[in-house]
C-alpha cells in the first residue's frame, strides 16, 4: 500500500509513521508515533519521547494537528506530548486542542501545566476514554473514531478509524434515458426512487452506486494477543498491530502482555484484514528482520512499519 494519488482531490486516508520502537528509544527507533492523515485532516496517535522532532522530519506542521489519541499512560507513547504542547504554544495557536487518553491524563497534564504552562496560547482538552469497552469517541464529516478494548498491564485502548460512506451517485446512463432533473438526481441520491412523469419509478437502488469503498485504519498497541480485538478489526484496510517480541520470547511477551509477530500476524489472519503492519519493537532486537520473517510466514501482507515511511489506503472507485 505505497503512497499513490487518489482519483479525489483531497480525498487523501494515509498514516505516516514517526517512531516505532517499545519502552526505549535506541540509536535507530524512535517510540511510538504515527500520524493519520484524512482528507487532509491530521490526527496524531501516540506521541512518544522525539514526536515533534520526527513531524519536522517528515514535514508535518505541529500547527496542522487537529487532535491527539493516547492509547494509554506508559511513557514511550506520551513522553512527547509535553514538549509537543509547548511549541504548539510558542508557534501560537488558539482555541481549544482535544486529546483523547485513558482517564488519568487530565491530572497528569494539570500538574504538568501549573508548573511549565505559564503563557500558554491554547487549552488541551483532555477528553477521558473507557478502555473497557469499545465507544464512539469523536466523528466528523469524514471518519468515525471508535475505541479497541487492549490486553495491557495498564487501561488501554487502540483506536479504529473509519471513512463515512460517500454520498451515492447516480448513473450517466439513467441520467441521458430517463431526461432525470437536478431534483431527480438528489431525491436517487438521498436513496428515495422517482416517480416520471409517465408514471415509471425509477428506484434510487437500480440508479444509483456507490463511488467508492469507505476505508479504515486500526491501530493496535500495546496488548497481548486477544480473540476480541480480532473480532472488531474485521475486514479493515489497514492494521497496525504492536509486535515487541518474536517466537524466541514468547514467554516474556505473555508476562509483560505484549503480542509476538506471530501473533500480531494471526490477528491479521483471522480478522481478514488486508494489510498488516508491525513495530513497537524491543531493543533487545538490533534489526526488524526477524520480525518480518516471522510475520509473513503466517499472513504474506505485512509490512515494517518503517520511520518516515507513508502507507497510504488507496481509494478504489467502483465502476460505474
Amino acid at each position: 500500500m505505497p503512497a499513490a494519488n487518489c482519483f479525489y482531490y483531497g480525498m487523501t486516508f494515509s498514516i505516516t509513521i514517526l517512531g516505532n520502537a517499545s519502552a526505549m528509544p535506541t540509536k535507530n527507533r524512535f517510540p511510538t508515533s504515527q500520524v493519520l492523515n484524512v482528507h487532509e485532516r491530521l490526527f496524531l496517535i501516540d506521541c512518544g519521547e522525539g514526536t515533534q522532532m520526527q513531524l519536522r522530519r517528515c514535514g508535518i506542521s505541529i500547527l496542522k494537528l487537529n487532535a491527539i489519541f493516547i492509547s494509554h499512560l506508559h511513557g514511550d507513547h506520551l513522553f512527547g506530548l509535553f514538549g509537543l504542547l509547548s511549541t504548539m504554544s510558542m508557534l501560537g495557536r488558539k482555541g481549544d486542542f482535544p486529546i483523547y487518553a485513558p482517564i488519568g491524563l487530565k491530572n497528569i497534564l494539570d500538574d504538568h501545566l501549573k508548573y511549565f504552562g505559564e503563557g500558554m496560547t491554547f487549552t488541551p482538552i483532555v477528553h477521558g476514554i473507557n478502555t473497557n469497552k469499545s465507544e464512539l469517541i469523536y466523528e466528523n464529516r469524514a471518519i468515525t473514531v471508535h475505541t479497541i478494548p487492549l490486553r495491557h498491564r495498564v487501561p488501554c485502548a487502540g483506536f479504529l478509524f473509519r471513512e463515512k460512506t460517500p454520498q451515492l451517485n447516480v448513473h450517466k446512463h439513467f441520467i441521458v434515458k430517463h431526461a432525470l432533473s437536478i431534483c431527480d438526481i438528489v431525491q436517487l441520491k438521498n436513496g428515495d426512487d422517482v416517480t416520471l412523469p409517465d408514471g415509471e419509478i425509477v428506484t434510487s437502488e437500480a440508479a444509483t452506486y456507490l463511488p467508492y469503498a469507505p476505508r479504515s485504519y486500526a491501530f493496535c498497541s500495546d496488548t497481548a494477543f486477544s480473540k476480541k480485538v480480532i473480532a472488531q478489526v474485521q475486514n479493515v484496510d489497514l492494521l497496525y498491530h504492536e509486535t515487541t517480541y518474536q517466537n524466541d520470547r514468547v514467554a516474556l511477551a505473555h508476562e509483560t502482555m505484549h503480542a509476538t509477530a506471530a501473533e500480531a500476524a494471526t490477528v491479521a489472519k483471522e480478522a481478514l484484514v488486508k494489510k498488516l503492519l508491525i513495530g513497537h519493537f524491543s531493543s533487545r532486537y538490533s534489526n526488524d528482520h526477524g520480525f518480518l520473517a516471522e510475520a509473513q510466514s503466517v499472513f504474506p501482507n505485512t509490512a515494517i512499519a518503517k520511520e518516515k515511511e507513508i502507507f497510504e489506503v488507496v481509494l478504489e472507485k467502483a465502476v460505474e
